[in-house]
């Protein structure tokens, strides 16, 4: 005994709703190739290469009129409007090459067209300047640092050799002690190395 085919049948509509959850739909603009195992098709409007590759493929084809409301369907652009999309999706991205370059470069362009250009060019702007200012605050700061560490190296300076005439200041009143020579008790240095140079010759 034979096994029983099960029949498979294809709507080709361009419907967008009312589908029966029991049926296979299709849309004819994607038509490529007969399916195998279709056993019958319904083609619903004129595609008449449908029903040629079907009944060349001995398959049962019917065809509906396709009701006034399901006959819209999207536009096509026209070869001159791609021609045109392309040609500003072209121009676009040579604009915000330009741009990337500019940034690798440190110096970017206004560009002269492109939203998308456009946008990305203030955007990188904002960057930039921000960038510009965070580089100056930064080389203000290492100016003042730098500044900082010479008066830090004066002062070293100063407390060393104060540190040193200390010691000397002592040693000559320790002489002038000595030579039982009186002295202020604030007395510069040079008064002291003045009074110790006046002392007797031994």
């Amino acid at each position: 005994m034979a096994a029983t085919e099960i029949p498979m049948e294809l709507i080709y509509t361009n419907q967008l709703e009312s589908f029966d959850p029991d049926k296979r739909y299709r849309v004819p603009s994607l038509f490529r190739s007969v399916e195998r195992d279709v056993t019958a098709v319904v083609i619903v409007g004129d595609y008449p290469e449908i029903v040629a590759a079907y009944e060349a493929a001995n398959v049962e084809v019917s065809v509906v009129e396709a009701p006034a409301s399901a006959a819209v369907t999207l536009q096509a652009p026209v070869p001159g409007e791609l021609t045109e999309k392309l040609a500003k999706l072209l121009a676009e991205n040579e604009e915000i090459n330009l741009l990337i370059d500019g940034m690798g470069a440190g110096e970017i362009h206004r560009p002269e067209s492109g939203d998308l250009a456009l946008r990305l060019f203030e955007v990188l702007g904002t960057i930039h300047t921000s960038v510009v200012e965070l580089t100056a605050e930064r080389d203000g700061l290492l100016a003042t640092v730098d500044s900082l560490r010479g008066e830090v190296e004066a002062l070293k300076a100063a407390a060393d050799q104060s540190a040193g005439d200390a010691t000397e200041i002592e040693a000559l009143k320790a002489k002038l002690d000595e030579a039982k020579v009186s002295y202020r008790a604030n007395a510069s240095k040079d008064s002291l190395e003045k009074l110790v140079a006046d002392l007797p010759k031994a």
